[in-house]
């Protein structure tokens, strides 16, 4: 039980006994009392003071006398300000805390739950190559799915590949008309950078057809739609869809290309998926369900024959859910998926990691699939995130502006390499070592400052910034996981040694043991908010607040064996957190630095 449930426990039987009226932990809060005040918890007591018939001062005092008179193991010492009675604890609780955990490595998960989660991020196109938003987008999927299993859920990982549409098939005309048979083998290219080449080259060649278009007369409007190469795409996805044999040929040798580049991708940055769903099977569902709508009045059809439904009266407008040579769009796959996940799962809750840019699209999916009766509707949630922009602004795909998921790893562990040579604590290490050491800096820094940041933020990213041994940065909270390992190779706890509580307990050792006590409740609150910042910036304070006490307190040379074993206890069980915290954000911690 966590100090802040023991004392709501406290707290509400203390209530029923004095007054004979029963609580719950909904009628009062407690918080971590104010720096500038003396204690360690506050009872908030304003919401007691009606029911009670009590005045602050009065309720705080005979509380606080009779919390610290029932329970002298848990309670030391209270005041009273105003509305607030705050509580100090015991120095043997806290030492309790610790001797209950420092050997667990465990520590902070919750008891298996009987419900399962589906979470689902990546969802690439297969066009082109993954990129810095990509990167975010897999690792709030894979740390928020990391952090539901630390809560107890069973969660499924998955992926959708957007492997067809109009997006997919102008990467095949432009392979057609450019490529002269060009393969990644041919060109030593990585197959999802190489097929991207393609995507772009084919922006370049519609605006081009667009510029010769409006020079002979047509409006931009006209010209946009009557670009060969448009006309090309389009007709390319009408006979994809009809299962034209060279259409198909092609479309899965390109795709083919493409999977084996994200593959490295993934394997590089160490992510992975329990189940794989692509866009070319789920969209034969949605097309179904379509269909499916019409019947029963959902969707209607416009005089061109698309298909739509009408969300009006729900605040929203008229959606397409379906073209009118009969192609789908993308509403029309995630019809289908929803009720594939649904079926395959009963999930609690399905998570779709998404770009803030698809808030609309997911209010209109849910209402979807209301309207249909699909019992998969309830549990959609779009977990929405900022995008990620650079100092210069915006990335953009078809104007080749995207910065390279594999080359912003590529700087990222070149920054490292560099900024760890400089300080000069390496030389021992082989060239092996000191590959693996930059690679864990390296990603480990890009994982923690895009994480750092609130998903619902957008965020700017520079390489330079994100390194630095000093600064709120991985590589400041792996250099203290390093820092306390070292001193536990010099010495282990004494499993033995029973600590005495005759030796008061320093601020900064009171501190550090107050603040792993948190790290269960931490867990929970980054699961509830499906946000790894919370996890990120508690390692980060975790971090700070261990180097203050190592910088400020000798361990091996402490002043009594007490004490010695008591901060090789706090050494051992800060390591276990910051390395388990850590690893829900994907990030190794190195024992060595």
């Amino acid at each position: 039980m966590s100090v802040t449930s023991t004392i709501q426990s406290a707290v509400i039987a203390a209530l029923e006994q004095m007054y004979n009226q029963a609580f719950s932990t909904k009628d009062f809060q407690i918080n971590q009392t104010k720096p500038e005040f003396e204690g360690d918890y506050t009872v908030v007591l304003f919401s007691l003071l009606k029911p009670l018939k009590q005045s602050p001062d009065a309720l705080g005092n005979a509380l606080g006398t009779y919390l610290t008179q029932t329970h002298p193991s848990l309670f030391s010492a209270f005041n009273v300000i105003k509305g607030f009675l705050n509580l100090t604890i015991t120095d043997s609780y806290w030492g309790a805390v610790l001797n209950d955990n420092y050997q667990y490595n465990g520590y902070g998960r919750n008891a298996k739950k009987d419900k399962t989660i589906v979470v689902e991020y990546a969802s690439p196109n297969t066009n082109k190559p993954l990129h810095l938003g990509h990167l975010r987008n897999i690792f709030l999927g894979w740390s928020v799915s990391e952090i539901l299993k630390a809560d107890g859920y069973t969660v499924v990982k998955t992926c959708i590949a957007n492997d067809r549409g109009i997006h997919i098939c102008k990467s095949m005309v432009a392979w057609q008309k450019f490529a002269n048979g060009a393969t990644p083998e041919s060109t030593g290219m990585k197959g999802d950078h190489f097929v991207g080449d393609y995507y772009v080259l084919f922006g370049a060649e519609y605006k081009k057809e667009i510029q010769e278009l409006t020079a002979k007369g047509l409006s931009e409007a006209e010209a946009e739609k009557e670009a060969p190469i448009m006309k090309a795409a389009q007709q390319m996805l009408v006979d994809w869809e009809a299962g034209k044999p060279d259409v198909i040929a092609l479309w899965k040798k390109m795709n083919s290309w493409v999977y084996a580049g994200f593959d490295i991708t993934y394997k590089r940055i160490g992510s992975d998926f329990d189940k794989m769903y692509y866009e070319s099977d789920t969209y034969l569902l949605g097309k179904k369900l379509v269909e499916e709508g019409l019947q029963k009045g959902v969707f209607f059809k416009k005089e061109d024959n698309s298909v739509w439904v009408d969300l009006t009266a729900d605040g929203l407008d008229e959606k397409i859910v379906q073209r009118k040579d009969g192609t789908a769009v993308y509403i029309t796959q995630d019809i289908g998926l929803a009720v594939n996940k649904y079926e395959e799962y009963k999930y609690e809750s399905s998570i779709y990691v998404v770009g803030d840019e698809q808030n609309y699209h997911f209010k209109v999916l849910q209402l979807i699939c209301r309207k249909l009766g699909l019992p998969s509707s309830d549990g959609i949630y779009h977990l929405s995130y900022g995008m990620v922009e650079l100092p210069s602004g915006r990335m953009k795909t078809r104007e080749g502006t995207v910065v390279d998921a594999d080359d912003i790893m590529d700087e990222m562990i070149k920054v490292a390499a560099q900024k760890t040579e400089e300080l000069g604590k390496v030389k021992d290490f082989t060239t092996e070592e000191l590959g693996k050491l930059y690679n864990t800096i390296g990603l480990g820094a890009l994982k923690f400052f895009i994480l750092r940041v609130d998903p619902r933020k957008r965020m700017i990213f520079n390489p330079e910034e994100s390194i630095d041994f000093h600064g709120f940065t991985a590589s400041f909270v792996q250099f203290s996981h390093a820092r306390a390992k070292a001193i536990l190779r010099n010495e282990q706890p004494d499993n033995n040694f029973t600590l005495q509580h005759n030796e008061a307990l320093l601020p900064l050792e009171k501190d550090l043991i107050i603040l792993l006590e948190r790290y269960p409740a931490i867990i929970q609150q980054a699961a509830f908010e499906h946000n790894p910042s919370v996890i990120v910036n508690y390692c980060y304070d975790l971090a700070k607040t261990f180097n203050s006490f190592v910088t400020e307190h000798r361990v091996l040379k402490a002043e009594s064996e007490n004490k010695k074993q008591l901060r090789l206890r706090i050494c051992q069980m800060t390591a276990n957190v910051i390395a388990s915290g850590m690893n829900l954000a994907g990030i190794e911690v190195p024992e060595r630095m």
